[in-house]
């Protein structure tokens, strides 16, 4: 029997969890950028090793608002802290234990399963230090990612696999394009917008050389739309653009990408919308 299950990966924004999710699994599995909340729904990564087979789940940051898009945001936290076996923080030495960090004290102090604290970045220069951590690591050398690994196995039960070895992600291909697309808003945009906006497929043709994909982005107001498609089209160009090389890199083959914009009022309060971008796992 191999060790088998669930961990969930928690940390306040921009502290390394799905950069670490992405070197650890070898693919780019979780979108990764500098600003809060990019991560809106559960991301799992699979690690299949010598010892088992471990599920990480690369869970969104915890919302305070009454928006409705914030409400599936954190049912999709909560659950996936909920089904985990072992949790595992991650903080960030860069910066100071603030409001955030306490919040999720705070969230942590109710649940009775086993917690790893782990400190990231440890390839750049540190100001703070937190208490209590049981493993140091660096997602840009991956070093102790072994020693991290090697903390989580005791606690994890035995079990068949859950996915077949070669499988990295339960991500469809729909999710994967548009999450790819949705990094590129975040990277190519002001603060207001992505958050604004999400990515809809609605073709995709898979050959043996060739990716051929037809997205839509949904934004709130003709105001943001423009903002999207900048002047002459540069801006959606660019975006298209990077999208598209981020593809060809993670597919291994040509790709065609035509990106167009609309308005869709209200989006983040349609239920409908919420229901299909955040579904039950």
């Amino acid at each position: 029997m191999w060790k088998v299950w669930y961990i969930a990966l928690i940390g306040r924004p921009n502290t390394g969890k799905s950069t670490f999710l992405n070197a650890l699994i070898g693919e780019k599995v979780s979108i990764v950028s500098s600003r809060p909340q990019t991560t809106q729904r559960t991301i799992m990564g699979i690690h299949t090793h010598d010892g088992g087979q471990m599920i990480f789940l690369d869970t969104p940051w915890v919302h305070e608002s009454i928006q409705e898009i914030n409400e599936y945001i954190n049912t999709q936290a909560y659950k996936s802290l909920n089904s985990a076996d072992v949790i595992v923080r991650f903080l960030d030495p860069t910066r100071p234990h603030g409001e955030e960090e306490k919040k999720i004290d705070t969230v942590l102090a109710t649940l009775t399963k086993p917690i790893i604290r782990v400190e990231t970045k440890k390839d750049l220069p540190c100001g703070y230090h937190h208490p209590k951590i049981d493993v140091h690591i660096s997602s840009s050398t991956r070093e102790w990612f072994d020693a991290l690994i090697e903390k989580i196995q005791p606690y994890l039960p035995e079990g068949e696999y859950l996915y077949d070895p070669e499988y990295y992600t339960d991500q469809d291909m729909e999710l994967r394009l548009s999450e790819i697309i949705r990094e590129q808003l975040f990277l190519c945009l002001g603060e207001e917008v992505p958050y604004a906006s999400f990515v809809e497929i609605t073709e995709i043709e898979d050959t043996e050389w060739l990716l051929r994909i037809m997205a839509y982005i949904n934004t709130e107001s003709d105001s943001q739309k423009y903002i999207i498609i900048g002047k002459g089209g540069k801006k959606l160009s660019e975006i298209g653009m990077k999208a598209r090389m981020h593809l060809e890199d993670i597919f291994g083959k040509k790709v065609f990408l035509a990106l167009r914009v609309k308005t869709l009022k209200n989006w983040r309060k349609n239920k409908a919308i919420l229901e299909k971008l955040f579904p039950k796992r």
